[in-house]
């Protein structure tokens, strides 16, 4: 059994590779590439207050502010796997 050090709860058993760093310990390189990556994501909606006269008219927005950030990160992709050639 493994007992957690913050809240006290025994564990019978972890499931998974990723161990926990100690208390007080700085994240790992790795791990903060991760939250480096999470922090530049963005939203497809842009700012702003919305207000729609119906379900419709709000759906047809997102689903236009969706696949303009598909096509967005899709061009990306593309502009970086042929910078790599």
């Amino acid at each position: 059994m493994e007992k957690d050090p913050i809240t006290g709860e025994l564990f019978l058993r972890i499931i998974g590779r990723r161990s926990t760093a100690p208390l007080g310990a700085p994240p790992s390189l790795r791990t903060r590439q991760a939250l480096a990556s999470l922090v530049q994501y963005r939203t497809c909606a842009p700012k702003g207050i919305f207000i729609h006269e119906n379900h419709e008219d709000m759906e047809a927005d997102r689903l236009r502010w969706t696949v303009q950030a598909v096509v967005e990160h899709e061009r990306r992709a593309i502009e970086e796997l042929r910078g790599r050639k």
